[in-house]
């Protein structure tokens, strides 16, 4: 998975709503990659390298936690408080041990159409 997955996962991350949260999985999921979660997380932490460029200033990696709704720090760059802090200007609860409510939350995700969008006409691999 090459620069163009990543290009897909900040995409993908760049519609999540604020106030909102999703997992590194569901991500994966939604661009047809359902075993690549850690690999949205090399994503999100390459960030770091595209420092000072607009396009990528405005990705909001601190909406992405693990599948037990947890900050788990992959952006080397931030710590798991200043990610809890940015959560909470956008309104997310985040508890003491820096876990947030999926029910109340979890983003959706994307329609198909939307996602189709970010593959660019690619077909979702078979799972």
């Amino acid at each position: 998975m090459g620069s163009n997955f990543y290009e897909q996962v900040y995409a993908v991350v760049r519609r999540i709503p604020r106030g909102k949260v999703t997992s590194y999985g569901r991500i994966a999921e939604m661009l047809g990659r359902p075993r690549a979660a850690r690999a949205v997380g090399f994503a999100l932490n390459s960030l770091k390298d595209k420092k000072g460029q607009p396009d990528y200033e405005a990705v909001p990696w601190q909406r992405v936690i693990n599948s037990q709704g947890r900050i788990s720090i992959v952006n080397r760059e931030h710590s798991a408080q200043q990610q809890a802090d940015l959560l909470r200007t956008e309104g997310v609860a985040v508890s003491a041990d820096l876990r947030i409510d999926f029910d109340r939350y979890l983003w959706s995700g994307l329609h198909l159409v939307e996602i189709d969008d970010i593959l660019g006409g690619q077909s979702l691999p078979d799972h």
